[in-house]
């Protein structure tokens, strides 16, 4: 079994202005003259975290992380429901990637996303092939209507029915209008009065981490019922999801061609329960070259051994020669 890198620590960190006044926090870490790569956080609203890096090799990486639009140490953070999220779209994020790669003086990276970061990972490198050496995803997203469905519209419930209590609790009569809970959701969200908002963020948040691996979580659980972290996260999904991420249906799949060629490894547990294996498979069935790599006994989250494994192999596998 293999073992996280140990930890590192950042050794170059900015503010990088996008347009639409915002600014996006980035860090680089590892070999200044390594391998470039680009990991892509999840959520929408999640932001990085220390952990990802710890998959790299930082003797051969080059290591970048940023925060989205709205998130983590980047700003305006979506603080709360007065917060304009007109110019936060998939496409602005894939623009401000395409930024950060042109201000880091890089040709061509690596680009490493799990969740919502396997679906902005996709996007980008099938807005910019060129600028794509390899590409890592893990429980995999593509924006299709019944992915979004698979939790607001009770799917998750014939396996986790106490995550989907949660998500539906402060839904009109407990579980809302079926076809109209995200309309539901979205009027508690930009709700102003905190009463209103704050379980509303809660309850998105947390139901999701409740399901997020096959041990539990307790201490995520705990984390998001913070409303600072709940919020940014509860807000930008939503936001996400009732505009279906601006695809057009089935996109992402449907443009997948474009990535033929470019070497990819797509990590996916067998029982993740957030995102459901059916779309690793059918991005598989896409780019048959790509390598699938189904995990038995493993969920969602991103430090379970067997996903930890996954990643490593992928990335010391591509590393060489770096």
């Amino acid at each position: 079994m293999l073992t996280f890198f140990p930890e590192t620590t950042p050794h170059r960190t900015g503010m990088l202005e996008v347009g639409d006044g915002q600014k996006v926090w980035w860090a680089e870490s590892g070999n200044p003259d390594g391998k470039p790569v680009v990991i892509l956080h999840g959520g929408p609203g999640a932001g990085s975290l220390d952990l990802h890096r710890r998959v790299f090799d930082a003797q051969k990486y080059r290591i970048v992380q940023f925060d989205q639009r709205g998130c983590g140490k980047s700003l305006p953070r979506v603080s709360g429901p007065g917060v304009d999220l007109t110019t936060n779209t998939t496409w602005h994020l894939v623009g401000d990637i395409e930024k950060l790669r042109v201000h880091l003086g890089i040709d061509a990276w690596q680009v490493f996303g799990g969740s919502w970061g396997s679906t902005l990972a996709l996007a980008y490198a099938e807005t910019h092939p060129d600028r794509v050496t390899e590409l890592v995803v893990r429980g995999v997203f593509t924006g299709r209507r019944f992915e979004f469905e698979w939790f607001s519209e009770g799917g998750i419930a014939l396996v986790h029915p106490e995550a989907w209590e949660r998500f539906a609790a402060p839904l009109e009569n407990g579980t809302g209008t079926p076809g109209s809970r995200l309309v539901e959701y979205q009027e508690l969200l930009e709700n102003p009065d905190p009463e209103v908002y704050a379980p509303a963020a809660r309850a998105w948040a947390v139901s999701e981490v409740m399901a997020i691996s096959i041990e539990g979580r307790p201490a995520l659980v705990t984390m998001l019922e913070d409303l600072t972290e709940a919020y940014p996260i509860a807000r930008l999904e939503h936001h996400y999801f009732i505009n279906d991420a601006w695809f057009e249906p089935g996109q992402l799949l449907k443009n997948a061609g474009v990535l033929a060629g470019i070497p990819m490894v797509i990590v996916q547990g067998r029982y993740d329960m957030l995102t459901p294996m059916l779309t690793a498979w059918d991005l598989h069935r896409a780019l048959p070259d790509a390598r699938l790599e189904i995990i038995e006994n493993a969920g969602h989250s991103f430090d379970e051994p067997g996903i930890v494994d996954a990643h490593i192999r992928a990335t010391n596998a591509f590393a060489v020669g770096a």
